[in-house]
Parts: structure tokens; sequence; C-alpha cells
């Protein structure tokens, strides 16, 4: 008995453009649109630019490689707020995960007042990024503010301590960029949640005790997470902009200006003609820079991240 060949169904165009379908496009519709008109275009139009001089009010004139060159040969801001931007990732970004961490081992247990903890915790990361927050941290931090006042109980000499002279003004950023831990903790509160308690049991009974727990237990099944946490915050931190206009505008001597400000900067001066495309060029470097930092994190993941 012969077996009878099943028939293929033609796929046409109709029958692919189903309802289903249209409905699906329909509803993915607004990302589309938001992703093209607020992403891959402005991008498109940034990377022309970069190649061109471009002041916002003339058509823009193509002067090829002018404008990175420029940056690399005749621009010592740049080398500066380079610096500037990589010593406050650098240093504010392991702060922060390790602060995160700490806060989310205290909050990792079971008691009715942890939840308004958490929220407690978590709040400096939504308004920390607002421009009411930067302007009372400037306030917090003034030779009359609340700083000076309290520390002046303790230490007197303290109490007309200028902490936006050269040396300190950059940790007072970099100390309001630690404040903003809160999501770095949620995040880590989740990791902690999942770790299995049959290996803290098993642990326990081969006799280790809650020190040797964190070092071979807890710590090596949170590499994920901190390797995660640290990719993340490493780009916030180079991408950082508020805290450093509003704060300091990269003062005293540019010893706080940050990579996104000088690049402000020059695309939409106080005083004299805007230079875009020479921002532009600012924005295409500082892309490749951090690409290049998160390739480096990528890179040494297999030494010190447990997969298994």
């Amino acid at each position: 008995m012969t077996a009878i060949p099943a028939t293929k169904k033609k796929t046409t165009l109709g029958s692919w453009i189903n309802q289903e379908n249209v409905a699906g496009y329909m509803f993915s519709m607004p990302f589309i649109v938001g992703f093209l008109m607020f992403m891959v275009i402005p991008m498109g139009l940034s990377l022309f630019y970069s190649f061109c001089k471009y002041d916002i009010q003339n058509p823009p004139v193509w002067i090829g490689l002018e404008n990175y060159i420029k940056i690399f040969t005749k621009d010592p801001t740049f080398i500066k707020t380079l610096k500037v931007t990589c010593y406050y990732a650098l240093i504010g970004t392991p702060l922060k995960v390790v602060f995160a961490l700490i806060v989310a081992l205290i909050l990792n247990h079971e008691t009715k007042a942890v939840p308004l903890y958490r929220a407690t915790y978590y709040l400096p990361s939504i308004i920390g990024g607002s421009v009411a927050v930067a302007i009372l941290w400037r306030r917090m931090f003034e030779s009359t503010g609340t700083i000076n006042a309290l520390l002046g109980k303790i230490f007197p000499f303290l109490q007309s301590y200028n902490w936006f002279s050269e040396g300190p003004a950059i940790w007072v950023l970099i100390i309001l960029t630690v404040w903003q831990f809160g999501s770095s903790m949620l995040i880590f509160l989740s990791a902690l949640k999942q770790i299995p308690r049959e290996l803290y049991e098993a642990s326990h009974v081969d006799g280790a005790n809650t020190n040797q727990q964190f070092w071979r237990v807890t710590l090596p099944l949170l590499t994920p997470t901190i390797f995660f946490n640290l990719v993340q915050q490493t780009i916030n931190s180079f991408l950082a902009f508020t805290q450093c206009k509003l704060i300091t505008n990269g003062d005293p001597r540019k010893s706080t200006l940050f990579y996104t400000v000088y690049q402000y900067q020059k695309a939409f001066p106080a005083v004299g003609k805007s230079q875009m495309g020479y921002a532009s060029a600012l924005a295409w470097i500082m892309l490749v820079i951090i690409s290049v930092v998160t390739a480096l994190l990528f890179w040494s993941k297999s030494k010190w991240v447990y997969d298994d």
C-alpha cells in the first residue's frame, strides 16, 4: 500500500499578512517608529555631522576627518575631560557596586520592616539624577552648608571647608553617585533570594562559619550579578551629565569637567557659534571608548565570573 504524499500548503503574501500578524505589527509600531525616529535616524545624522563643519544655523559642510584630527592633536581639553571621566568611573563605579552589595546583604532578612527599608534605599536611585537633588547636593556641600555644619561640631577646622576646591570637588560628585545605589541593591537582593538554602545547610554541616559561607558560597554565586551591575554602572558613569553640569559645571579649572558636559558645551555654547559637528565627533569617540571598556569587561568575565 503506497502512502499518499502530503500536499504542501503554498505560502502567499495574503496568508502571511493575516489578521494576527497585522495586530502584532500595530502593537509594535510605536516602538518601531520611536526606535527609528529617536535612535537610528539621529545616530545616522550624528555620524554624518561628525565629518562636517556644522553650526546648526547653516547647512553642514563636508570636511572629512578634520574634526577627529583636531580632537586628538589640538584639543588638550579633550584629554583633560577624558581623564576626569575615567577617574570618576573607575572610582565611583566599584564603590557603588560594593556599597549596594553590603546593603543588600544587610537587608536579606525576612522581617516586617525590610520592605520599607528596601523602598527607602531605592528612593535615591529614582530622584538622584534630578535637577532638584543636584541643586540640593550643592547647597549641602557649600562652605555654610549642612555638611560643614555637622562635621564642624566634631572637627572644628571643617566648619568652613571648601568642598569645591580643585582636590575634593570630584569627590562631591563621586559621593553623589555612590548614594544612588538603590537599583544595584535591588538586583543583588533578587540574586541573593535565588541562592539555594541547601548550599548553606551543606556548608554548615561541613563546618563552615558565616564568613566562610560568604566567600565560598555567596560571593561566587553572585559574580554574574556583580558583572551585570559593573557593566551597567560603568556605562552610566561614562555618560554622567546632570551632576557635573548643575553642581560644579566643570570648575575649578576643569578638574570636574565630565566628557558629556564638554560635548554639550561644544554643541550649545553660552557665547559664540555652535560646533555641532565637532560635538558629534566627540560623541562617536565616546561610543568607541565605552565599547572598548565593555569589551574588556566581557573579556575578563571568564576569569572571575562563575557561570555554572
